[in-house]
């Protein structure tokens, strides 16, 4: 098969993909909320509905394989990241990922081994990369509204609002992702759940230290009294202090965390630009004569690449 022919098939399953999420996009957000109150509830009528809809053996390997901290941690890693894939559908997304890495791989490479298994670790990788990055801005957005929200609970319960309400206040008033989740907070409390198993689901969604914070204070004052107000609002002070010294510490250490990536990157690079310039001179690497030195001499580097990457990022990160 000529590299054109796999270039367009290549296109053809990329298009296919990109219609399957946009599908997936437009799905809307009522099914996503009910998906998860169903998971939370445990709703006996739908079980029912699905036991007539569903084989008796596929409903047992759904509850065998749901019932597993991996497929867990995919649920949850998604609801982080706020995306509106079930796990199933995550994983065949990785799946079609892996095969079109592997095909575009083989493709740019003319053939070669070198770039079909490159190629082949991006498509394995990269979706879970793609989770893990949007899921760490996601909750970094949050944790910079986290003073705006408490703020605006502080002013709603010296108005006289209930908690309850001044959570409605934070869903209408507030931008995403902090008002939607506070108004998947509302919803399930206007169903029935109680107020401590609702802020639990929260920080399941939400795993942020101040958040933790904020709804140890809710729940303390709920059982034993005081002023909320003044609380969230010493909780929101600290929050502030921490925030401006985070962004401090940021700036100070961005070269640091630049330098790092781009030092880890040049070298993979540059190694796979003379590679496709000159097979036959970076080919010595493999070469069955040379095939142990070689493979020792990469793995070295890369080893040593990791090692001097962590080691930059480790002195960049400064806890607060």
């Amino acid at each position: 098969m000529s590299p054109t022919t796999l270039l367009v098939v290549g296109g053809a399953l990329a298009l296919v993909l990109l219609v399957a999420g946009v599908a997936l996009s437009l799905s809307g957000e009522r099914g996503q909320l009910e998906e998860r109150l169903e998971h939370y509830l445990q709703s006996t009528d739908e079980e029912e509905r699905r036991a007539v809809r569903e084989p008796a053996v596929q409903r047992w390997l759904d509850r065998q394989v749901e019932r597993t901290e991996w497929w867990g941690g995919i649920s949850r890693n998604l609801a982080q990241a706020d995306l509106r894939l079930r796990p199933m559908e995550y994983i065949g997304l990785r799946v079609l990922a892996v095969f079109l890495g592997t095909l575009v791989g083989f493709a740019f490479g003319a053939g070669n081994l070198l770039f079909t298994v490159l190629g082949f670790i991006l498509g394995l990788v990269g979706p879970g990369m793609y989770v893990k990055i949007r899921r760490s801005r996601r909750l970094a957005r949050f944790n910079d509204q986290l003073p705006d929200m408490l703020n605006l609970m502080v002013n709603s319960l010296r108005a006289g609002y209930s908690t309850q309400q001044a959570m409605e206040a934070v869903s209408r008033e507030l931008p995403p992702p902090i008002s939607t989740e506070f108004r998947r907070v509302v919803q399930e409390l206007q169903v029935g759940i109680p107020m401590e198993r609702a802020l639990d689901n929260l920080l399941r969604r939400v795993p942020s230290d101040d958040l933790d914070l904020v709804v140890t204070a809710i729940l303390i004052q709920r059982e034993v009294g005081g002023n909320l107000a003044e609380v969230l609002e010493t909780i929101s002070d600290t929050i502030r202090e921490r925030i401006r010294v985070q962004g401090e510490i940021r700036t100070l250490t961005a070269q640091v965390r630049l330098s790092g990536n781009i030092i880890a990157a040049v070298p993979f690079l540059l190694f796979l630009l003379i590679y496709r310039i000159n097979p036959e001179y970076m080919g010595q690497f493999l070469a069955p004569e040379n095939r142990t030195c070689g493979l020792m001499i990469l793995g070295t580097t890369v080893v040593m690449i990791a090692i001097g990457f962590v080691i930059m990022q480790k002195i960049a990160k400064i806890e607060v």
